[in-house]
């Protein structure tokens, strides 16, 4: 293999890898909180709630997304 083949080879490995690594990476779960209150009324719950996932180890915002929704009444 010419010293040009094999530079080209790596230059193209280089840059198509990143890419292939950014498109396997698992989608995120996503959980749905639902409620008929306010939120100001779940705040230490969910404060306890969150605690609990990240002992468990996930964190909101970096490996779970959380979905609130409020009827507020």
């Amino acid at each position: 293999m010419l010293r040009r083949d094999f530079i080209k080879v790596i230059i193209g490995a280089a840059t198509v890898s990143p890419s292939l690594a950014y498109a396997q990476q698992p989608p995120k779960p996503v959980i749905g909180f639902l409620s008929n209150a306010s939120s100001s009324l779940y705040q230490t719950r969910l404060g306890a709630f969150r605690q609990g996932l990240k002992e468990v180890g996930y964190v909101e915002g970096q490996n779970v997304a959380i979905e609130y929704r409020w009827a507020e009444g």
